[in-house]
């Protein structure tokens, strides 16, 4: 910069920027060492076949491609995808049409209910897990034998590679307080002047939920829908304490799968291919979500 003009810093700002400078230092150093250099190393491992004990042999690509070719990845890559086309989805339907509910006229000034559906949530994750491994099982389990009242023999939830999954994916249902509340503070931000300038026109309930509550809740939505797919993307403690991925792979999830290559079998290059695999998958079905919910937004 050229002295003395009015671009070019002052001592007293020179100072300024070398304090603010002093302060960053410990959160640059801390970004470099913990976040950084583990994803630089992560990605460079991935290219190599490294088994903790031993230094890292560089083989290319030759992780990506094994990757392709084992059918328990391929396994555990369709048991996420299930999750995620359906597990999301019904979460989503689930929480959404009961934060209606709450958010409705009868219901809102009872907090009550809004404490029950949220209540899953505050469980601690293990106990959480021996609470529906005892729910479905298949003998004396509460939901069998709430099926057999009606007359309908209950399935063998967790052992059976049919069922496992839905099984799972109702304990996903179960717990998915964090998202009512959140579709709660939404609704509340929707103006009443809306819904009740569509009742004049004639509007029901379902043309006000269509036209009104979800275009207005579309961020809402997206983020949630985001959320939710993260978490299934990373969903290791709940198969691994029911059924460590079992029956036959039929619970086999990405996260756990990755857990048992770099843990377990002390493949840190395998897992860590498997690592940037995810990231890839996660990062198109995220850029799939926005372009959807900004096109549902333009409609």
């Amino acid at each position: 910069m050229i002295a003395g003009s009015p671009f070019s810093p002052n001592k007293s700002e020179r100072r300024e920027f070398w304090i603010a400078m002093v302060f960053i230092a410990p959160w640059a150093v801390g970004l470099i060492a913990f976040t950084l250099y583990p994803i630089g190393m992560s990605f460079y491992y991935s290219l190599t076949e490294y088994k903790v004990i031993s230094d890292p042999e560089f083989i290319g690509l030759a992780n990506y491609t094994n990757l392709f070719t084992n059918s328990v990845f391929l396994k555990s890559l369709s048991n996420t995808i299930y999750i995620i086309c359906l597990g999301v989805p019904v979460t989503l339907f689930s929480a959404f049409t009961v934060s209606v509910l709450l958010n409705s006229k009868e219901l809102r000034r009872f907090g009550f209910f809004r404490i029950i559906f949220f209540l899953p949530t505050l469980v601690p994750l293990i106990i959480n897990c021996l609470l529906w491994i005892w729910l479905l099982n298949s003998e004396n389990g509460l939901i069998n034998a709430l099926l057999g009242l009606f007359g309908i023999r209950g399935p063998s939830w967790l052992g059976s590679p049919s069922w496992a999954k839905p099984a799972l994916i109702l304990m996903m249902v179960w717990g998915c307080g964090g998202t009512i509340i959140i579709f709660l503070a939404g609704l509340q931000d929707i103006p009443e002047s809306l819904y009740e300038s569509a009742s004049l026109e004639g509007a029901n309930f379902l043309r006000k939920t269509v036209h009104i509550t979800i275009p207005m809740l579309a961020p809402v939505i997206l983020y949630n829908a985001v959320t939710l797919v993260i978490a299934a993307l990373q969903w290791f403690a709940e198969p691994f304490v029911m059924t460590e991925g079992g029956p036959d792979n039929a619970t086999m999830f990405f996260a756990l799968y990755l857990y048992q290559n770099a843990f377990q079998f002390f493949k840190m290059g395998y897992a860590s291919a498997m690592a940037w695999v995810m990231l890839l998958i996660a990062l198109g079905i995220i850029f799939l979500l926005f372009k959807g919910m900004k096109r549902f937004s333009q409609d």
